[in-house]
């Protein structure tokens, strides 16, 4: 399966959505369809044995929806993204002036005829029917012709309604303006009031979109333009960034940003990592330290060495990580795609039973009904031009025409298309501002439902930098370090690391691997080249399990105070014990904080760790948690048992770093994985911390409840729009109350809806 991006126009409801979704689902080997109306883009896997995309763009194209496949190249997507976000604007600009300038000919035109105004012929009727036409036929048509294709086509939209609540106020107006004596209402500024709304609406909507969507510009914006490439030993010259290679050597000022991934080899200076990281103080780095892409340097010069470029950048997967947060929906937004696909059907069966209801069976129930004066629910003038739709209805079958117009163009369907995509896209802008990555929509709507969390020890509530300590129970320690930093070389493990780190800094030079097996969360075993025998090197357990015998001196040397809160492995040689050497590791500086911002908030903490028992009780009290809370000596397998255990009653997220952590991260509810943990933690995890701090945690749990509210907030909003005024202009209020709906008033509450909705989603903090 090959993964596609499309980027699609037309979309403009949730009817729309729920379009291209139906149509991308029914294609030849198409599967697990997502599309985003926010960000105008579909996302799909497609089987390689059916390699025609065209097929299928061909099939949306003939349905009103022009697409065309995204093209994923970082260096270009700078300067597209800020092109074409200039030409849409300009575009909405006119389409906005255009509107701006009828609905001023439309509303001078009520003016004139309700004789405010000295200027007869803006109260002309042939000079509105003629501005009703130009609206029409101009900024409309597109509406129009796209809306009237979607019905055609058996599948309604906004536009469809909007199509044909104009459209049948225009013809309704050009009949009474022939033929007089069909008693028909003449109301020319309807449609234009109405265009004009909705073009004001949408043009807002189009606003709004933009600053959802300011996350990925404001990263965008860290990419400088060019960079300064070593040519010669000391010679620096200009080059554009998009033509940098690996390897090349670049000078990089004080006051400059990082334009790709890269290592320091000379030079020391404070880099300010905040846009990626979250991380608001500035980090220090020497030679051998690697910056990522975009980070900002403060200082001094640097020279550096490229590792990575384009596509391949912490910078660029960033990016790509929150547009495919945009795409991946979460449940509560399938449901409103569905209910808005099927809205248009229900307004059009409304539309058609008010029109029968007025026309045949409202003069059976009040036969008097049009003798009386009414009111419209907008005061307006005593002229026939303007008044409200059914005000001067002279027959029932007058009344049911216009009050069924009036159903088709209060309703929109736009407020629910909107509902969740906005408040996802703002969600997860912010949080990865603050160094919080969702990798889905549908992520964020699981972290709001979390109450159960487990963390791993070491690496994760510990810096997992651990260090060495001491060295028992042999003659020759530096020996042990050797051959232990020898076998532990190609590992990733944090206590690896230490062991390399500690021979370095030792200078001992490290022998060859010639076998090597490792046991997840146990040890590790292998055959060293100028060492006879086999070397084991883990916990105490799994050297007896090897065989390997540990005499109680040895084990009651461990269990001394001085001795009990570190970790310790066991090195042996053909089952024969060298020693033990004792590790130390440091708390992170914001564990205690935040693990007790966790619990103020009512979640349930545990602690999981393969650690031996007194060092994992150390650490839980040293963050208030009770010995029930917390677990120790366990293997991954051991893990899973547990969370799968507490999943039965209990949301739970998980939080790791390591590679043996990777199968829990999957196995939990919501996986969590710090920013300085291994790839394959990160790759299984649902949400990335970035950076070295759990700060991050308390934030996104907080946040991930407030989207989820925001979501809620907005789709009651529309439908409760939707459940109050499409009676209203169905005539509920009509015969008590004598409230009617003008249509221009209908458009306004339209868009309004639209907006609305928008703005509570940016209001999300």
């Amino acid at each position: 399966m090959n993964s596609i991006q499309l980027n699609i126009t037309g979309m403009k409801c949730g009817g729309c959505v729920n379009t291209v979704e139906n149509i991308l689902k029914n294609s030849d080997g198409v599967e697990n369809v997502s599309v985003n109306l926010l960000t105008e883009s579909a996302y799909f896997e497609i089987n390689a044995k059916v390699p025609n995309i065209d097929q299928v763009l061909e099939k949306l194209k003939q349905s009103g929806f022009p697409a065309k496949i995204y093209i994923n190249d970082f260096s270009k997507k700078v300067n597209k993204v800020q092109l074409e976000k200039k030409k849409k604007w300009i575009n909405q600009w006119k389409q906005l002036n255009f509107a701006l300038f009828l609905l001023l000919f439309s509303g001078l035109g009520h003016l004139a005829s309700g004789g405010y105004l000295n200027f007869p012929i803006l109260g002309n009727l042939f000079f509105h029917a003629v501005l009703a036409t130009i609206a029409l036929f101009f900024p409309g048509r597109k509406i129009l012709l796209k809306g009237f294709k979607s019905f055609l086509d058996n599948r309604p939209d906004m536009d469809s309604l909007v199509a044909l609540g104009v459209t049948s106020a225009y013809i309704t107006s050009i009949l009474s303006l022939l033929f007089p004596s069909t008693g028909f209402p003449c109301f020319f500024n309807e449609p234009v009031m109405l265009l004009g709304f909705i073009l004001i609406g949408r043009f807002l909507e189009e606003r709004a979109k933009y600053q959802t969507g300011a996350s990925i510009g404001e990263l965008l914006d860290l990419q400088p333009e060019k960079a300064n490439i070593y040519v010669e030993k000391n010679k620096v010259k200009s080059v554009r960034v998009n033509s940098l290679k690996i390897g090349d050597e670049i000078q990089l000022l004080a006051g400059d940003r990082v334009p790709a991934d890269c290592i320091v080899i000379e030079g020391n200076s404070s880099i300010d990592v905040s846009h990626i990281t979250g991380e608001s103080k500035p980090i220090n780095v020497c030679s051998g330290a690697h910056l990522l892409n975009g980070s900002l340097n403060l200082n001094s010069t640097l020279k550096l060495k490229i590792n990575k470029v384009g596509e391949e950048t912490s910078l660029a997967k960033l990016v790509n990580l929150i547009e495919s947060v945009q795409a991946n929906k979460p449940p509560i937004q399938r449901i409103a795609d569905q209910i808005a696909g099927k809205f248009t059907y229900f307004v059009l069966l409304m539309a058609t039973s008010t029109f029968f209801f007025w026309w045949k069976g409202a003069k059976q129930i009040w036969p008097d009904l049009l003798i009386h004066d009414h009111h419209g629910l907008i005061s307006s003038s005593n002229h026939t031009l303007h008044n409200s739709l059914g005000s001067n209805a002279e027959n029932f079958l007058s009344l049911a025409i216009q009050l069924s117009i009036a159903v088709l163009v209060i309703a929109c369907p736009c407020a629910l298309g909107l509902a969740t995509p906005t408040v996802i896209t703002v969600a997860s802008g912010k949080a990865a501002k603050r160094g919080v990555l969702f990798k889905g929509g549908d992520k964020i709507e699981m972290a709001s439902k979390i109450n159960n969390i487990i963390f791993d020890k070491t690496g994760t509530l510990t810096k997992g930098e651990p260090f060495i300590i001491d060295y028992l129970n042999n003659d020759d320690n530096l020996f042990l370090l050797k051959i232990s930093a020898s076998l532990e070389s190609q590992s990733r493990h944090p206590i690896a690391s230490a062991l390399v780190k500690e021979a370095k800094k030792e200078n001992l030079n490290l022998i060859p691997i010639k076998s090597i097996h490792t046991e997840s969360g146990r040890g590790i075993s292998g055959e060293l080249e100028s060492i006879d025998g086999v070397i084991n090197i883990g916990s105490i357990d799994w050297l007896e399990t090897k065989g390997v015998i540990i005499d109680s001196t040895a084990k009651k040397t461990l269990e001394t105070e001085e001795n009990k809160s570190h970790s310790v492995i066991g090195v042996s040689k053909n089952n024969v014990l060298l020693g033990f050497i004792l590790l130390g590791d440091v708390l992170r500086e914001d564990s205690i904080s935040s693990v007790h911002k966790l619990r103020k908030e009512n979640y349930k903490i545990n602690i999981l760790s393969g650690d031996r028992k007194e060092t994992v009780i150390e650490l839980a009290q040293k963050l208030g948690s009770s010995e029930t809370e917390i677990k120790w000596d366990l293997l991954p397998e051991m893990k899973l048992k547990i969370i799968e255990s507490l999943k039965k009653n209990d949301k739970v997220a998980m939080i790791g770093d390591g590679i043996n952590d990777a199968p829990s991260l999957a196995a939990a509810n919501l996986g969590i994985a710090v920013g300085s943990g291994t790839q394959i933690a990160k790759a299984n995890a649902d949400v990335v911390l970035m950076g070295d701090k759990l700060s991050g945690l308390p934030y996104a749990l907080s946040l991930a409840k407030k989207t989820i509210r925001k979501i809620k907030q907005n789709i009651f909003w529309a439908f409760g729009y939707n459940l109050i005024a499409i009676p209203i202009a169905a005539g509920l209020l009509f015969p008590k109350y004598g409230i009617l709906l003008t249509p221009s008033i209908a458009a306004l509450l339209m868009a309004t809806s639209s907006i609305t909705v928008v703005i509570n989603a940016l209001s999300l903090d």
